[in-house]
């Protein structure tokens, strides 16, 4: 009798506890696909390790209307230069096929933002601040003056020679890989986003963003309009709609940060040198809302880290963004 109750003790245990094992291995693979499903949004590959592309884009008014791949980049910086007009550094990630200009000289504290994600910096011509800071910092780039072959001209608006420059994605990841760059890094994103609309409506200061309008100087400002049909701000650039020239739509974004920065004369009394490395105030916009931030930058090369009034970390919509670094000596509007 004995024997016979052992027996059917170690059949219960091993029918019985092996269930009881497989149960809690189920919850966590559960507990794993739901975080991998928040942390998934459609803009980008949160854990890609491709390397991006920091690309310098024109924004001279006369050369606004042959714009071109604007809104397939994940980020673009509205940056400020000398002769009261901006550029546009445009970053692009894990994607294919796609034209992009037209392309400009760089500045120097362009870097700032192609190092904080180890980019691959394109541009076509350069201040001597920006030639030596290429050729000395280590940094990886293409420059049309140097490095042709990745670059085409075309002038369907007939304009001066420099406002024509164009490239490719394609073109610039054979070029990148025949000149030996890296094709992955480990460095990560700048920004943080939620899969879902981020509801800014009631935090600290929050106010009705309907309409931004960002000067940069007499000659330029540029202007974003919600749409709330679709949820994004159309783009105007001097009071014109920002159209993409080749598929003639115009270019939208999800969210807006306004940087503030102080700026002043290079010493060569020609150039502008930007504060890009320490702290300043901000608004953060999306869906129809804006709320004051906060951003620090600790060196050239760290990432540049944006806060709500509280002290956490600014996490934005699902989409593309526009980040405009503005003057404290210019004016912003948010009715």
């Amino acid at each position: 009798m004995k024997k016979l109750f052992s027996f059917f003790c170690v059949i219960l245990c091993l029918s019985g506890c092996g269930k009881k094992e497989e149960q809690p291995s189920y919850e966590n693979n559960n507990e794993e696909n739901q975080n991998q499903i928040v942390e998934t949004v459609d803009i980008i590959d949160v854990n890609s390790k491709t390397r991006p592309y920091a690309i310098v884009i024109n924004n001279s008014p006369v050369a606004v209307k042959v714009q071109t791949g604007l809104q397939q980049a994940y980020m673009v910086y509205e940056i400020p230069v000398e002769g009261g007009i901006t550029r546009l550094l445009a970053f692009y990630k894990d994607i294919n096929d796609l034209a992009v200009g037209t392309i400009r000289s760089a500045r120097h504290n362009f870097l700032d933002y192609a190092f904080e994600q180890d980019a691959i910096f394109v541009a076509y011509g350069w201040s001597h601040y920006a030639e030596n800071d290429c050729k000395t910092t280590g940094i990886n780039y293409i420059n049309g003056v140097v490095h042709g072959k990745p670059f085409w001209r075309n002038n369907p608006e007939n304009l001066a020679s420099e406002h024509t420059a164009y490239t490719s994605i394609d073109n610039i990841r054979q070029f990148s890989s025949e000149r030996g760059y890296s094709g992955t890094t480990e460095r990560g994103l700048v920004l943080n986003y939620e899969p879902n609309d981020v509801n800014l409506s009631e935090k600290e200061q929050s106010q009705v963003a309907n309409k931004v309008y960002i000067p940069s100087s007499g000659s330029l400002n540029t202007t974003y309009e919600y749409d709330e049909t679709n949820k994004v701000y159309k783009r105007f650039v001097n009071g014109d709609a920002n159209i993409d020239h080749e598929t003639k739509e115009q270019f939208t974004t999800k969210n807006i940060i306004v940087q503030k920065i102080n700026t002043k004369m290079a010493s060569d009394n020609y150039y502008w040198d930007l504060e890009t490395v320490g702290s300043g105030n901000g608004y953060f916009i999306t869906n129809g809302y804006a709320v004051p931030i906060k951003w620090s930058k600790q060196s050239r090369t760290d990432k540049t880290i944006y806060t709500y009034l509280d002290g956490s970390e600014v996490k934005l919509s699902d989409g593309n963004t526009f980040i405009q670094l503005q003057s404290n000596n210019q004016n912003l509007t948010i009715e």
